[in-house]
């Protein structure tokens, strides 16, 4: 029988966020926010197993108390999220028909609805899919701080994680993972030719980014704990 297993790239440094400590090591509710991450993968009973990335110079990871019993830790981060999801596959010695589910780090807000309701969705299907939110806001190109266009929104969508495929098909995505088009998982299997599933997620289930996000997040944390 196939396992889910849960795979968190989280070799980062977080150049954007400005920070000489990586952003996924931000405290959040006195904890770092990559526990939050890994709190709501661990609790889901239907993910067998949950990997994080590292670097293999993290000097952060060891300084924090990580309970959770279905929690590994691999030290095979890469440059970039497609390697470090390419050395996390390598290493993890998955069956090929095993589901993967890479999850962003940094989205520490996913919510246990939106992650069951990603697994009901994709089910069995023959080539996996990911959540994702249409696109609501008008949306406009620019060129040097001007707009030069309005593109239609219709059929547009903000993808996000968890992204959930099987690791034989996973793995031979990206077999190439230094290319600068594949931006996420499902651009990967998208260069094979295939078309992955959308499954609609939440707009709390937000990639943080900014410093100030952080404020964000941790509102949204309290809510819900509330």
């Amino acid at each position: 029988m196939s396992q889910r297993i849960a795979l968190i790239p989280a070799a980062g440094h977080g150049s954007r966020f400005g920070t000489a400590t990586p952003k996924q090591y931000q405290l959040l509710h006195g904890q770092p926010l990559l526990a939050h991450t890994v709190n709501v993968l661990c609790g889901c009973a239907a993910i067998d197993r949950v990997v994080v990335v590292i670097s293999p110079g993290d000097e952060w990871f060891d300084s924090y108390s990580w309970p959770q019993a279905k929690l590994e830790v691999l030290r095979a981060g890469g440059a970039s999220r497609a390697q470090s999801v390419a050395n996390g596959l390598a290493a993890l010695a998955a069956d090929e028909d095993d589901w993967v589910l890479v999850h962003d780090a940094a989205r520490c807000c996913l919510s246990p609805d939106a992650l069951q309701r990603l697994l009901d969705e994709v089910g069995d299907d023959a080539i996996g899919g990911i959540l994702a939110q249409p696109v609501a806001d008008t949306v406009k190109q620019g060129k040097v701080g001007r707009i030069a266009a309005t593109v239609p929104r219709d059929n547009l969508w903000l993808a996000q994680t968890p992204q959930m495929f099987r690791a034989g098909l996973l793995a031979e995505a990206l077999q190439d993972a230094a290319n600068p088009a594949i931006t996420d998982e499902a651009s990967a299997i998208e260069l094979l030719g295939h078309a992955p599933r959308l499954v609609v997620g939440e707009a709390q289930n937000f990639k943080v980014t900014w410093p100030g996000d952080l404020a964000l997040a941790a509102a949204i944390l309290a809510a819900r704990h509330a």
